[in-house]
């Protein structure tokens, strides 16, 4: 143990040693330097800034931007054809509504040759009247006797019982049918229709015959006076003698 604490010593002095030698070496070449070349850290300094020198160079101005190209003016537009002209519509007011009053019709149909016959016991028309101022005769009217008229029947019959056939007889009484028919110019019958049958259709035909072989009439006249076809209504009712109807 002894021996190698003796020998480790020296080598720790000869490394101190030599240390101090290599510093010595360095100040002493510094020291010569400053000596003879003063300027030379001041070159070697001046070429390591210089291989590190960066120019700052400014950035060039950008270019200005290009002009737009002109454009070239807008070519106008065709004119549109001219619109249809605004026609106002017609206008034109309805017919004015004109309210002709009619006289009601006679309660009772007139029956025999009297002028006064169904006529209303007074008035202002034309026709018969009790005390009418038409110009047609009345029972006390004062006109000239023309003007128009209704069909006046004057002669004929028809007997219920003696002019049907006695096998259809239960099935008529109580019944009636009536019948329209066609005065001509001459006062006769000219055509016969049923406008309400009975329930027996042969007494229906038979009152229609009898009607045109004995009716006559005075014919119905315009207002001139002049003799015009007329209709004219006819009732044929079959009496129950047991008061049935």
């Amino acid at each position: 143990m002894t021996r190698q604490a003796e020998h480790s010593a020296p080598r720790t002095v000869r490394l101190g040693a030599a240390l101090a030698v290599a510093a010595l070496h360095v100040a002493l070449v510094l020291a010569l330097v400053r000596a003879f070349a003063p300027d030379l850290g001041a070159r070697v300094a001046d070429r390591v800034l210089g291989v590190l020198t960066v120019t700052d160079t400014p950035p060039s101005p950008s270019p200005p931007p290009p002009k737009p190209a002109p454009r070239a003016p807008e070519r106008e537009g065709a004119a549109a054809q001219a619109g249809k002209r605004a026609v106002p519509r017609a206008a034109a007011a309805p017919p004015p509504r004109i309210v002709i009053a009619t006289q009601p019709a006679p309660p009772v149909a007139g029956q025999g040759r009297d002028d006064s016959a169904g006529a209303r016991d007074a008035g202002a028309g034309t026709g018969a009247g009790g005390q009418g101022s038409g110009t047609g005769a009345g029972n006390a009217g004062n006109g000239q006797g023309g003007g128009a008229s209704k069909a006046v029947k004057i002669a004929g019959d028809i007997q219920s019982a003696r002019d049907y056939p006695p096998a259809t007889r239960e099935q008529r009484l109580g019944d009636y049918v009536i019948i329209a028919l066609t005065v001509g110019t001459d006062g006769r019958v000219k055509g016969c229709r049923v406008h309400r049958a009975s329930r027996d259709p042969q007494a229906d035909q038979i009152t229609c015959r009898l009607a045109t072989e004995r009716f006559r009439f005075r014919p119905a006249t315009d207002a001139a006076g002049n003799p015009v076809e007329a209709l004219y209504g006819w009732q044929q009712r079959w009496f129950d003698p047991r008061g049935k109807k």
